[in-house]
C-alpha cells in the first residue's frame, strides 16, 4: 500500500510477557527484540519489527494458543471495547533502533457463541492478537474504532512514517502514474 519493497523475516523472538509490563511496553520491546534479531542476520538492510497485543480489563491477550482460547476470547471481548497496542521498531544499518507505539480502542458487537464458534473455524483468528482480524472476516464483529485502523491491523502507518522521520530516512510517495498527453487528459 504505501509502495516499500520488503522481504519478511520471522524473527524467533518469545513473546512472553514480562511481569508487570504494561501492553505498551511489551510491544515495544518485541517490536525492538525482533528488529534487531533480523537486522544481526541483515546488516545492510533497513529492518522493520512490530508487535500488537490486546488488552481487556487490564490483561493482555496476545495470539490464541488454539481454537478453544480463540472462542473464550472472543466472547469475553463480546459486547465490550478493548485497546489495541501496536508496537514498531525500526533498525538501521547504522545499530540505531528508533521504536514507538500506538493505541486504539476498538468495540465489538454482542454475538453468540455459535458466531464466535462459526468465526474461529475459518482459522483466520488463530495467528492474531485477541483472536481476530479487523481486515479480514473479524470486520463482522466491530461496531466502533476510536484511534488508528492500520494499528488494529499491527502497522500503524502514521507512527511507521514519524520512526521514518526520527531516523533520518525520508519516505517518499510512490509516483503516481500520468496520462499521455497523446492519448488526452
Amino acid at each position: 500500500m504505501l509502495g516499500l519493497s520488503f522481504t519478511v523475516h520471522p524473527a524467533a523472538v518469545s513473546e512472553d510477557v514480562r511481569p508487570g509490563e504494561s501492553a505498551g511496553a511489551h510491544v515495544e520491546r518485541l517490536a525492538r527484540a525482533k528488529a534487531t534479531a533480523v537486522a544481526s542476520s541483515c546488516p545492510d538492510a533497513l529492518v522493520l519489527g512490530g508487535d500488537t497485543v490486546v488488552t481487556l480489563d487490564g490483561e493482555i491477550l496476545g495470539k490464541p494458543s488454539g481454537p478453544e482460547e480463540a472462542e473464550v476470547m472472543l466472547l469475553r471481548l463480546a459486547g465490550r471495547t478493548h485497546t489495541v497496542a501496536s508496537g514498531l521498531a525500526l533498525a538501521l544499518p547504522s545499530g540505531d533502533v528508533y521504536s514507538g507505539v500506538s493505541t486504539t480502542e476498538v468495540t465489538f458487537r454482542p454475538f453468540s457463541p455459535e458466531f464466535a464458534r462459526a468465526y474461529v473455524a475459518t482459522g483466520e483468528p488463530l495467528d492474531k492478537a485477541g483472536a481476530y482480524g479487523i481486515q479480514g472476516l473479524g470486520a463482522a464483529l466491530v461496531t466502533e474504532i476510536r484511534g488508528d485502523y492500520f494499528c488494529v491491523v499491527g502497522l500503524p502507518v502514521a507512527l511507521l512514517v514519524r520512526l521514518f522521520e526520527e531516523s533520518g530516512w525520508e519516505y517518499a510517495f510512490p509516483s503516481s502514474p500520468r496520462p499521455n498527453s497523446s492519448t488526452g487528459p
